[in-house]
């Protein structure tokens, strides 16, 4: 992924969720309300930033919304798991797997859906070389994506999203879950990953 600006996956639409309100409750990003820290969850909204990328929420961390604009894409992929705070199942740094077919992909984003919605203690990039795309889903639930971004603006519309600007909420926290410590493990074990230290930017 050396170069990309920012990094992406195929998917064709499935149901990753839990109930609703589960998934609500199991949040990553929690909001300061009246005194309280409360589980937030994201409007299904996206903005396009000067035709360059479009600025997406992942509501309720649904790994479903950042596979969904990569089932435009044909691959091979590389995924960049960027661990800024972990609970010792590796040291910080950023994590890349070879290149892997659309279908190996989307099988481990439904195997570890849980854990990426419920735990902030990393970012995951994904790139398709030959497309030239990126996408990139951060600790906030935000979704950056770069490349065709006309396709990915359909897709995202055909899923149900309105134009509306995804921003994280201020004040906010993150939550690193103890009960997750095991899924951590057995993602890091997952693939054959290539390693690099943090950059200044990744650091939380």
């Amino acid at each position: 992924m050396a170069g990309a600006d920012a990094a992406a996956v195929g998917y064709e639409n499935s149901a990753l969720n839990t109930d609703d309100a589960i998934a609500t409750q199991s949040q990553k990003l929690h909001a300061l309300i009246d005194g309280e820290w409360r589980p937030h969850r994201h409007d299904a909204v996206y903005r396009v930033d000067q035709g360059r990328r479009i600025v997406a929420s992942v509501p309720n961390g649904d790994a479903d919304v950042f596979a969904t604009p990569l089932a435009t894409l044909d691959g091979p992929l590389y995924l960049l798991y960027v661990l800024h705070t972990p609970r010792g199942e590796a040291r910080p740094g950023r994590y890349q797997s070879p290149p892997l077919p659309k279908t190996e992909v989307l099988d481990w984003l439904r195997e570890f859906s849980s854990f990426l919605r419920a735990d902030g203690r990393f970012d995951l990039w994904a790139h398709d070389p030959q497309a030239d795309a990126t996408l990139v889903w951060d600790r906030h639930n935000l979704l950056f994506a770069y490349g065709p971004l006309e396709r990915f603006e359909a897709a995202l519309r055909e899923r149900g999203f309105d134009e509306g600007d995804a921003r994280a909420p201020s004040p906010h926290e993150h939550r690193y879950r103890s009960e997750f410590d095991d899924d951590a493990r057995r993602l890091m074990a997952s693939q054959t990953w290539s390693y690099s230290p943090l950059r200044p930017d990744d650091e939380q």
